[in-house]
């Protein structure tokens, strides 16, 4: 699970739920609770500005030359899981059979072989190739040994700096990983959320703490170049108590990197719409507060046991220096081809996603055409805005690199945001660089609004 881009996501909200009031992830009012509509920041614009009508935006970028000096990368929807976790908001499916799976994987390479064919992606090398879901290892070894194969012979990826694979860890054998090592993954993330049985179950997840324990051996016999481990930080159900030994057994599994989410209710999860029909039978979510307690203190436990903050959600080991190419790549506006049901993609500055239900995207590909759904080029002051936002998230960016890149000084520009999240102790600034603080850095996507232009602001965000 790896919420920079929200690739492979259902990004469609239920038009049965009604939004009363403007979402979280659009505006700066301060909420105790963890309300639905509550959604980490991955992109900008928001994508409700996306539309059908501007896909030919995206027939003219992909005639085009590409830009020799942008990276590329190629982004892999595997939707399938064995269950659905309640907190949940991707585009997944638990329903289909093996001949419905080969047929998804074979219509996916189509589209990475239509993608190869046009001028803006033609012999372009990939930096990085992400498998994300979904489950990616959810499909059989002989399916991704087929799939690895096929695609190989469409687009290399023999010079990617990086190849990430998303692992529940139940669906994991030691062939598998076996066959997930020799397909050249780079860096496995395997998606723990929490070592408590209660809350897993509670939460939907398919997994127990027996099976994750099962695995860590296999995986570490394996010397991928990076083991990462994600976690959720206010799963209901958690406690001060559970959290806290979650945290130390984290540790104990002695992986590479470790990502802290905070629990979030975006529209059309489980939770949400039990929420919205009232029908929660008590439950409750952590607030924002107790979240952001837990996060720190699983950040401090982190540093005692020598690793580093690379992000506002990652810490890396010190001894043991790990990379997120994909993610650096992605919010420093390289291309990237989302490929999948519902997936997402940016070239060149135009943004573009996937149709999103199977039966669309299936036929579309049967008649080799591309499955876009809805698409927004966005203009250089918005290229500016999404990546001054999400680089905020790694806790400090320099201000020459905008400077450089767009001739904005971001501190003129914008001075009364950055000098307003000063004010509430959210941020330093400095001639050539603003870095976030410890409080800003536990709340980065709450305070990225600030800088949105006001056509966005308090808007629907998905």
């Amino acid at each position: 699970m790896e919420y920079y881009t929200v690739l492979g996501r259902n990004n469609t909200m239920d038009k049965n739920l009604e939004v009363t009031k403007p979402e979280p992830a659009t505006t700066r009012n301060e909420s105790r609770e963890t309300e639905v509509g509550s959604v980490f920041v991955s992109n900008y614009p928001p994508y409700s500005f996306w539309s059908e009508e501007n896909l030919p935006t995206v027939e003219n970028v992909l005639k085009s030359p590409p830009n020799i000096d942008t990276d590329l990368g190629l982004y892999l929807h595997i939707p399938f899981c064995r269950k659905r976790c309640k907190f949940c908001y991707f585009r997944v499916y638990v329903d289909k059979n093996s001949s419905e799976i080969e047929t998804y994987l074979d219509l996916l390479v189509k589209e990475v072989e239509l993608y190869s064919q046009v001028e803006a992606v033609k012999r372009r090398p990939l930096k990085f190739v992400y498998f994300g879901g979904g489950t990616p290892s959810y499909i059989s070894s002989r399916h991704l040994e087929q799939l690895v194969a096929r695609l190989k012979s469409v687009m290399s990826w023999e010079s990617a700096q990086e190849v990430a694979f998303e692992c529940e860890p139940g669906t994991l054998t030691q062939s598998k990983l076996q066959t997930i090592r020799e397909i050249g993954v780079t860096r496995l993330s395997l998606g723990v959320e929490n070592l408590n049985d209660t809350v897993l179950v509670e939460n939907g997840r398919a997994h127990s703490t027996k099976e994750i324990y099962r695995v860590i051996p296999w995986i570490h016999d394996l010397e991928f170049d990076q083991l990462n481990i994600d976690l959720i930080a206010g799963m209901v159900g958690e406690t001060w108590e559970s959290w806290k030994d979650t945290v130390k057994r984290t540790i104990d599994l002695d992986p590479d990197s470790i990502t802290v989410y905070q629990m979030e209710l975006p529209f059309n999860t489980v939770y949400s719409k039990e929420i919205l029909g009232n029908d929660n039978s008590g439950m409750q979510v952590a607030n924002w507060k107790t979240k952001r307690e837990w996060h720190n203190f699983a950040f401090e436990q982190f540093e005692l046991a020598d690793y580093r903050i690379s992000s506002a959600y990652t810490m890396v080991k010190k001894t043991k220096p790990s990379h997120f190419v994909y993610r650096d790549a992605v919010w420093h506006s390289s291309d990237l081809l989302g490929t999948g049901v519902a997936s997402f993609s940016h070239v060149n500055g135009v943004h573009f996603q996937n149709l999103t239900d199977w039966k669309s995207y299936i036929d579309s590909l049967d008649t080799n055409r591309l499955p876009l759904g809805r698409a927004l080029a966005t203009s250089k002051s918005e290229k500016l805005v999404r990546e001054m936002i999400l680089q905020l998230k790694l806790g400090r960016i320099k201000t020459t690199y905008f400077l450089e890149k767009f001739g904005v000084n971001i501190l003129e520009e914008f001075a009364s945001g950055y000098n307003r999240l000063r004010d509430e102790g959210m941020l330093t600034l400095s001639e050539d660089q603003v870095i976030l603080t410890r409080k800003g850095l536990l709340q980065v996507d709450q305070l990225l609004p600030e800088f949105y232009d006001m056509k966005y602001r308090n808007s629907r965000y998905t």
